[in-house]
């Protein structure tokens, strides 16, 4: 079975309802460690779960709505669309529990230099396996971040292994929510769906133990596990649409909204460390960004005409 939606026409060129949605997707995902800090006591592995649990509900009344449940039990009838389900799945909850780790650990500009490296990943497996062409502009704003980012390698003082993680993660996580032959908010409620019963057998395991926040803790831990499911959702289901309406480059250079966002909320609010390397490295990737939207407003408009 091969599912054609709406978007499938125009996958390889960008459109602005696609900024739009990847746009605010990265921007939310900016402020998700201010949330994600307040649940700094907590097991990495509770709120992981309750992220799953809650995201269920969330995603069921949007494809309720959209009326586009018909196509989510076709595909879970289908073996194929099964199969990269359970990859992107599995690929979304690792990255989960990566980013909760380092924004928990002190560590969230570890998540942010993940980010950072993430679109150069993102544009090598595009070129490689999508065979997507970057103009020369575009290849001088890859170039300065490329530099940015190895400043940015080189300055930390142990291998960033939690910023590799994220790279791999959430690279193959696009490139495998891009090849889905399905919808993207079918695709989302498809993953939390497969990551539910292993969810949910360990929040009932947890609370047998008694070790449980959810309802054991204190109040406020309670509606911060259930609010779980509106932070992880809605920039999701924002991001799905919009890597279905941009090429996988375009995605890789927005997503350094997110990071530099992250950055910031490091240093300013957690108070973590920022050196002269950070100083130098950030620049760099904003000039870059504007080289490469230049780029691709150009190409929109020529395309356009």
């Amino acid at each position: 079975m091969r599912t054609v939606n709406s978007t499938t026409h125009i996958a390889d060129q960008d459109t602005p309802q696609g900024l739009l949605f990847a746009g605010g997707a990265y921007v939310l995902w900016g402020f998700l460690p201010l949330y994600m800090k307040l649940l700094s006591h907590i097991p990495v592995a509770e709120v992981i779960a309750h992220r799953i649990i809650w995201s269920v509900p969330v995603a069921s009344v949007v494809l309720i709505w959209l009326g586009r449940t018909a196509t989510l039990r076709a595909a879970f009838r289908n073996p194929r669309m099964l199969a990269m389900g359970c990859v992107t799945a599995a690929l979304i909850s690792l990255n989960w529990g990566i980013y909760v780790y380092a924004i928990v650990t002190d560590r969230a500009l570890d998540a942010a230099i993940g980010y950072y490296i993430n679109p150069l990943f993102s544009v090598f497996l595009a070129a490689v396996l999508l065979g997507e062409k970057l103009h020369r502009m575009q290849w001088v704003a890859v170039a300065i971040v490329s530099v940015a980012v190895l400043v940015l390698i080189i300055d930390a003082e142990e291998t960033p292994w939690l910023a590799f993680g994220m790279m791999l993660t959430w690279g193959f996580y696009a490139l495998a929510k891009k090849s889905l032959p399905i919808g993207p908010n079918q695709g989302f409620l498809m993953e939390v769906l497969l990551l539910l019963p292993p969810a949910l057998a360990y929040a009932v395991y947890m609370g047998s133990t008694g070790e449980a926040k959810f309802l054991g803790g204190e109040g406020m831990d309670t509606w911060l596990l259930l609010g779980c499911g509106l932070v992880t959702a809605v920039p999701l289901l924002f991001y799905a649409n919009g890597a279905k309406l941009l090429r996988l480059s375009t995605i890789g250079i927005l997503q350094y909204i997110a990071p530099t966002m992250i950055l910031l909320n490091a240093v300013f609010i957690f108070g973590e460390p920022f050196g002269r390397a950070r100083a130098i490295a950030l620049p760099l990737i904003w000039i870059a960004l504007v080289i490469y939207t230049v780029s691709m407003v150009r190409q929109m408009r020529a395309k356009r005409a």
